[in-house]
């Protein structure tokens, strides 16, 4: 188009640790893995025992770059050694070996964390890339999907055999990764989130056995993975709701405003979402604050993408009070739903989800939009670009919206995602080139940390969280999994009973 298509590559970048202290008497983990494992050992050790289509290879194989791609490469785990299952089954036996030798695990599917806690992580590598199978029950109620599946070419899938379910708005990233931590996404509004439609669970446990977790068998546990997971075990498969897919189209609708319009933008967001009415098929947006010096020398401008679940005569009346903002430009469409993704720039093929860089990263839940805030970390980010542009440059201030109806309407209680009543999730995204100076890094959180600050401040009455599927492992337990004391300290005590030795440590550990 017109701006849209010179804005991807600014866009492109768009994605989306003080942890509480250690109950004295939890067992810790000490650091055993020895440098020197080898591919050839494991291979040598396991290989006879796994899957014929298992791969095991270490960093001077081809395969080793691609394997261990990071989106965001703030903080890289050493990986060893890649041991790419071929089936289900082989995550079992690679957490029984690796336990049996003292050596850490990790397990892998796109590498979109941005934790800080991934860099503690010194050992071998379960990537579950070949387990991507999708299998529909005969009464077309669930869907077996694998731990290695992505959201792009489940949504491709399902929707071509009449189906939907739900799944994160990038196409790139894992199914069973969002999930776990909780998984926000286009349909949540209409069915809840991605943990909300998780009916049971095939998980390795830390011991390395493989267990089905559902309400009646591990009961407890299905309510920990469901919010809390990456402390709890791999997931190897799940067993997801399926919906009928719906009207045949979506519609997408894209603005781009200079930075004057802010009052009214936000105005209008904030109507739009009212007090958690917002109209169920308004699915999702996404704002933006962006440079694009093309366009606006001096500030940044305001980027706004609206999903519309139907078609455009449906969606008009919606759209009503942001036309009436005079816009820069606006792009709008009518797609499938698997399309939808690629319409906000997050499509598999997109730059935004095949790019890697080190991404400096806050994040903050939201109930509505403090337009007050709004305008100083605009003002702030002004004042980057006079003063520090090549930070300004590749710096993304991210506005998330979702219909929030059947997020909201579930009991909290019910699972250990704690944040039901955010309707928004915002994140700052500093992206740097990979020799970047340390000024230029502590400068960039410098900023992150103000606009954070600035929009925890605009909410004075309720405590700061953070999704911790965008977390950058600098913050508390509890702004990860909730502030209601008893959230905590029934995940730790869940944690003592199915990793006591604290195996799954390295995501946002909640011990």
């Amino acid at each position: 188009m017109k701006v849209w298509t010179g804005l991807a590559t600014s866009v492109a970048l768009f994605h989306s640790v003080a942890a509480g202290p250690l109950a004295s008497s939890y067992p810790q983990p000490r650091d055993r893995t020895s440098p020197d494992i080898s591919s050839a050992t494991i291979q040598r050790d396991l290989g006879g025992f796994l899957s014929a289509s298992t791969t095991i290879f270490g960093p001077s194989d081809p395969a080793y770059n691609n394997a261990t791609h990071r989106w965001d490469t703030f903080a890289v785990p050493k990986v060893h050694v890649v041991v790419e299952v071929g089936a289900e089954s082989d995550v079992s036996r690679v957490v029984k070996y690796c336990n049996k030798n003292g050596i850490d695990f990790l397990a892998y599917n796109t590498g979109h964390g941005s934790t800080a806690t991934l860099a503690k992580f010194n050992g071998v590598q379960i990537s579950l890339s070949k387990l991507d199978r999708v299998t529909i029950e005969p009464d077309g109620k669930s869907a077996w999907l694998q731990g290695g599946t992505r959201a792009g070419p489940v949504n491709t899938y399902l929707w071509d055999k009449g189906y939907v379910t739900t799944t994160g708005a990038c196409d790139c990233v894992g199914l069973a990764g969002a999930g776990l931590g909780g998984g926000h996404g286009r349909l949540e509004g209409i069915y809840g989130m991605i943990s909300d439609n998780m009916r049971q669970l095939n998980v390795v446990l830390a011991d390395g056995a493989a267990v089905r977790v559902n309400a009646t068998s591990h009961g407890d546990l299905y309510w920990a993975l469901r919010g809390a997971g990456h402390n709890f075990g791999i997931i190897t498969s799940i067993e997801m709701n399926l919906y009928p897919r719906g009207p045949s189209t979506w519609h997408y609708k894209n603005y781009l405003w200079k930075g004057d319009k802010l009052n009214d933008v936000f105005t209008a967001v904030n109507v739009l979402h009212g007090a958690g009415t917002t109209p169920i098929n308004m699915t999702n947006n996404n704002g933006i604050f962006l440079y694009v010096p093309s366009i606006d020398i001096k500030e940044p401008v305001i980027s706004w993408q609206f999903a519309f679940r139907g078609s455009a005569a449906d969606a008009a009346q919606y759209f009503t009070p942001f036309d009436a903002i005079a816009t820069v430009s606006t792009d709008s469409g009518d797609v499938p739903y698997p399309g939808i993704a690629h319409s906000q720039n997050v499509g598999l093929d997109d730059i935004s989800c095949s790019g890697s860089a080190e991404r400096l990263i806050t994040t903050t839940g939201l109930r509505l939009f403090n337009i007050t805030a709004e305008q100083q970390i605009f003002d702030s980010f002004t004042k980057r670009i006079a003063e520090q542009p090549s930070l300004a440059t590749s710096t993304f201030i991210i506005h998330e919206g979702y219909s929030t109806q059947a997020v909201e309407d579930k009991n909290p209680a019910n699972s250990a995602y704690p944040f039901r009543a955010d309707r928004h999730v915002t994140q700052f995204q500093g992206n740097l080139a990979s020799n970047a100076s340390k000024q230029d890094q502590d400068q960039m959180w410098k900023w992150a940390r103000e606009v954070q600050d600035l929009w925890n401040a605009g909410q004075p009455t309720r405590r700061p969280d953070s999704y911790v599927n965008y977390a950058n492992g600098f913050e508390t337990v509890q702004d990860w999994y909730g502030h209601e004391p008893w959230r905590v300290a029934k995940l730790r005590g869940l944690k003592a009973k199915y990793d006591p030795s604290n195996r799954f440590r390295f995501y946002n550990p909640v011990i």
